[in-house]
């Protein structure tokens, strides 16, 4: 499958030359490396299965991903400092993250005091949490399966 993401990072910050993502294992093939993460973040999840963590606020993202990825990337957990795009639409602008993680906040509060019994609009509230959530893309790698988990722990 082919990678349509483009981030600006001249100075190298998360990846070697060849554009291999500098990881904990000095893995320097691309191949290699997914393999590898795939396991180590497969194995995370089964944990978090186990012993779920419950949401508090939107710092649970960082948390999460930190979770998942403790094993692979020393940034793990920690916001991206390159802009990204995919297919030329750009994600959140990193300058701005304060902001976005203040009405990921709004959103998770918002969630929480829907009633339980209320299908309908627990699901509205949840697409749109993911929605803001994909839009802010967070992290240099791994925002699907953060996402994925953070909303999973959420409900």
């Amino acid at each position: 499958m082919e990678n349509n993401y483009q981030y600006i990072d001249p100075d190298y910050k998360y990846t070697n030359k060849n554009g291999v993502l500098h990881n904990l294992a000095k893995i320097e093939d691309e191949k290699i490396l997914l393999a590898y993460e795939s396991l180590k973040v497969s194995k995370r999840i089964e944990e978090l299965f186990e012993n779920p963590i419950k949401i508090k606020d939107s710092n649970s993202l960082l948390f999460i991903h930190h979770y998942l990825f403790q094993d692979v990337y020393e940034w793990a957990g920690k916001v991206r400092t390159v802009n990204i795009s995919k297919n030329g639409k750009p994600f959140f602008d990193g300058e701005r993250f304060y902001i976005a993680f203040q009405y990921i906040e709004t959103l998770i509060a918002e969630y929480k005091a829907i009633q339980k019994t209320n299908k309908q609009e627990l699901a509205h509230k949840l697409a749109e949490i993911l929605d803001n959530v994909n839009y802010l893309h967070p992290f240099r790698e791994g925002n699907g399966r953060t996402q994925r988990e953070f909303l999973r722990l959420l409900v």
